[in-house]
């Protein structure tokens, strides 16, 4: 293994070379402290940027292994040391050095939420830190004197004060350890009390703007009505109170612009654990809730939607339905029966995005629309049964139908973002009704049907033999481009990359057209468990790092790819 001074030299030896010869450098290099391993050499200045990794044994890094003795504390470190290599790298940041991406260091860029990623891995014996640099050029010839200070100089010092354990904040460490053990335990002791979610007293439910996902400044701090307080006692010590909204269903009411939305969007992003500061840190829901809306133009393939549409003219299959351009009702109908195939207790619904027909069909278009004309059993006639028998909870925005005061739990509503117990009054209106609207089906919710997919749909071939992500939203299955913009539990670019590599192991190591969708993303997760999520993709063959899905989100990304054959 050569050593960092005859990489020193190598660089300068480099100096106004094309950029060519940098593809020399690919293999192991011994610093004092630490290896650098460069892993990929970018082609080009505009190619995405060169792929290199720290691998530091435990002992230099000196962090204490009570730190990372279980997997969540694992996670926390992980994602506390990425944070720590970002704020370092921003440090030293001055912009290019040259040509495209030159010089710039770059590594996961973390958001509020705590994920499993791959850009640090804590092991027994080491920490490795995945990380990219373009290295400079001036046109497309190589900046050797920048690419030494580079890899010589300013990296050591990033790496040293980022990850060696004496030089970086051992309180706020271990504050960020504990606060996502006492979330970890908030989300466990849920169902234990019989709880759908939690929302701690003083939590700052807005966002500093529509592209901001950071607290809103002077934002009104969440107080729970008196009804639904719970206070609960954390592993920390601390104890937290806040509103318990119990399993069943729930609405949220209120005004425009009072918080109806904001609240639901705190219990979509409540399924992961959030860092310190963030406002929503004791903002808890079941970590397998699903947010469903309707997505016109989907492509839907053999789901069973039976229990909401039925009798469609010319006679279309709705216990095998696809489509590939569903409409508004038909996405949502699909969409449910989806979350429900793999797996959720919590559904949440925006009466703002989901199809109108779908939701809801009031007494007057009952008695103008005869029942057997409506092939639509709506939602409101199917939310009960899910909960009473399926044990499936709904959060439900409702700002323009209050047929739906009849079915619920509890009436939430949100008054310049206070949120206050209107139950009574919304059953008391509800029963002094004379036009209520009629249950719409004669038949009861017989649940979904599981679906098997086939191996023929996923085959590769030649140059069409890759699955990579592009941004948050977009998925390329070869040519074929997979839009999830309708995931809106995603909350990092990462993700998708986790997606996507999972898709290939999914098409490579576990389709045998035996295991059911679910079961089959069941058997990722299950290895991923045992063996790490980077065994699923090891960080020299995929360009860029990774963040852990939720089952949900993967589930929902194959549902949504327009070659999916089921049997």
């Amino acid at each position: 293994m050569k050593n960092y001074r005859e990489l020193e030299k190598m660089l300068i030896s480099m100096e106004r070379k094309s950029y060519s010869a940098y593809k020399s450098l690919k293999g192991d290099y011994k610093y004092d402290n630490y290896i650098l391993s460069i892993d990929h050499v970018q082609s080009d200045p505009y190619a995405p940027p060169s792929k290199m990794r720290i691998v530091m044994p435990r002992k230099v890094s000196g962090i204490p292994e009570e730190l990372t003795d279980t997997k969540d504390k694992e996670i926390a470190v992980s994602d506390f040391l990425t944070r720590n290599f970002y704020k370092e790298v921003r440090k030293r940041e001055k912009g290019s050095a040259g040509t495209g991406g030159s010089g710039r260091i770059s590594i996961d860029r973390c958001g509020q939420e705590i994920l499993e990623r791959t850009s640090v891995l804590i092991k027994k014996d080491k920490i490795e830190v995945r990380f990219e640099i373009g290295l400079p050029a001036a046109g497309r010839r190589i900046m050797g004197k920048v690419a030494k200070n580079i890899l010589i100089e300013v990296l050591p010092e990033i790496v040293e004060q980022s990850i060696v354990y004496k030089n970086i904040d051992k309180t706020l460490l271990k504050e960020q350890i504990i606060l996502m053990l006492d979330q970890q335990y908030i989300r466990k002791v849920l169902k234990e009390k019989g709880l759908a979610a939690f929302v701690g007293n003083d939590s700052v439910l807005p966002r500093e703007s529509g592209v901001s996902d950071k607290p809103m400044r002077n934002g009104v701090r969440f107080k729970s009505p008196k009804e639904y307080e719970v206070t609960l006692s954390l592993p920390s010590g601390k104890k937290v109170t806040g509103m318990g909204i119990s399993k069943g269903i729930t609405l949220i009411v209120g005004g425009g612009y009072h918080g109806k939305s904001t609240l639901l969007k705190a219990l979509e992003r409540g399924v992961y654990n959030h860092i310190a500061g963030d406002g929503r840190e004791m903002i808890i829901s079941e970590s397998d809730a699903v947010k469903i809306r309707s997505e016109d133009g989907r492509n839907v393939e053999r789901v069973n939607i039976s229990g909401f549409i039925n009798n469609l003219p010319g006679k279309k299959d709705t216990l095998a339905f696809s489509t590939e351009n569903a409409s508004g009702s038909t996405s949502q109908a699909a969409n449910v029966s989806e979350a429900i195939e793999y797996g959720t207790s919590l559904l949440l619904i925006d009466e703002d995005t989901s199809a109108t027909n779908f939701m809801i069909r009031d007494g007057r278009m009952q008695k103008l629309v005869a029942k057997e004309k409506e092939p639509i059993t709506p939602f409101i006639d199917r939310v009960k049964e899910l909960y009473d028998n399926f044990g499936i909870s709904t959060i439900l925005i409702v700002g323009g139908s209050g047929d739906y005061f009849d079915v619920a739990d509890r009436v939430i509503m949100m008054d310049e973002y206070i949120p206050l117990d209107v139950t009574e009054k919304a059953k008391n209106i509800a029963n002094s009704d004379k036009s209520k609207r009629e249950f719409s089906s004669n038949e009861s919710f017989k649940g979904i049907t599981e679906r098997i997919p086939l191996k023929r749909s996923f085959s590769l071939s030649g140059k069409e033999d890759r699955i990579k992500a592009k941004g948050k939203y977009s998925i390329f299955y070869g040519k074929e481009m997979i839009d999830i913009s309708g995931l809106e539990q995603l909350v990092d670019d990462s993700q998708t990359n986790g997606i996507a590599v999972m898709m290939d192991y999914f098409r490579n190591k576990v389709l045998d057209e035996k295991l059911t969708l679910s079961e089959a993303a069941d058997s990722i997760y299950e290895h991923i468990v045992k063996s790490g999520l980077d065994s699923i993709s090891p960080y020299t063959g995929h360009p860029g790092n990774l963040a852990l899905p939720r089952k949900q989100e993967f589930c929902a990304a194959l549902n949504r790819y327009r070659k999916l054959k089921i049997k």
